[in-house]
């Protein structure tokens, strides 16, 4: 098949990742429930993408992305404390959303947004991590493309006013000292497909 900058794929897939040599199921999209994203607007991994941009319907794939290709090496430096006042609403410290094992959007001084993974509260600090959960990881894709085809204007329209909005919205705590339709396809969870994924 052609390849273009502007193809509807959808597909489902399982992501393992690989620990002493067993491997782990970490992601799945179902057929049901497909991953589908529009090639080019970097929306997934690039290295995701060019695995599976030449595919046609039907094709089944397998194949691993090493973690420098994907979310690199985990780094210790990306684990940093917070005031906790960064995290207050009116006033309040916001409970509801800032607990162990939370996702929080962030925001660095320089508009960049990034995903974090909330280590611990304390009475004074919030810590968190802004590695990727797949940080160090190696990923294993296994499934098979339902549709790949061009995409028509009224989808790349959709997804321009989507970005357009999510961009509009924001989702920053506004910190200076920080530096994604899925289970894994909600934003907040960043998948890995990129819908940081969307990043897939």
């Amino acid at each position: 098949m052609e390849t273009t900058a502007s193809k509807m794929i959808i597909l489902s897939y399982k992501l393992y990742t690989t620990e002493d040599g067993e491997k782990e199921l970490v992601e799945e999209a179902t057929a049901q429930h497909p991953f589908q994203f529009i090639s080019g607007m970097d929306i997934t991994l690039e290295t995701f993408e060019k695995e599976v941009i030449g595919l046609n319907a039907g094709d089944k794939f397998e194949f691993t992305i090493p973690c420098d290709d994907a979310y690199g090496e985990y780094d210790e430096a990306h684990v940093i404390d917070l005031p906790r006042s960064t995290f207050e609403v009116n006033g309040h410290f916001d409970k509801e959303h800032i607990y162990k094992d939370a996702i929080v959007p962030l925001m660095d001084s320089d508009g960049n947004r990034m995903n974090s993974t909330v280590v611990e509260v304390a009475d004074d600090i919030v810590t968190v991590d802004l590695n990727h959960p797949l940080a160090g990881a190696d990923l294993i894709f296994t499934g098979e493309v339902i549709e790949s085809r061009l995409a028509t204007k009224e989808e790349l329209q959709g997804l321009a006013n989507l970005l357009r909005a999510h961009d509009d919205d924001g989702c920053s705590c506004g910190c200076d000292d920080c530096g994604g339709d899925c289970d894994h396809h909600d934003k907040d969870e960043t998948g890995c497909c990129g819908h940081d994924h969307c990043d897939h």
